[in-house]
């Protein structure tokens, strides 16, 4: 990983919300919707490397 995110409280709660909506979404199922959204990721990182501009390893979603 190229660098660590720090979320104060009001943000971790809003990730937590975001989250469990996910999850909802998927009726629960929790690998179901981790495993859309590692195909999501994919998807947006095709995208990244294929814009115009900044290099794409200063773009990387993952390490």
């Amino acid at each position: 990983m190229d660098h660590i995110v720090r979320l104060d409280s009001r943000q971790e709660a809003a990730l937590q919300a975001v989250a469990d909506k996910f999850i909802a979404t998927h009726k629960g199922d929790v690998m179901r919707a981790l495993k859309e959204m590692i195909v999501l990721n994919g998807h947006l990182q095709e995208r990244l490397d294929a814009a115009p501009g900044p290099s794409s390893h200063s773009r990387r979603l993952v390490g």
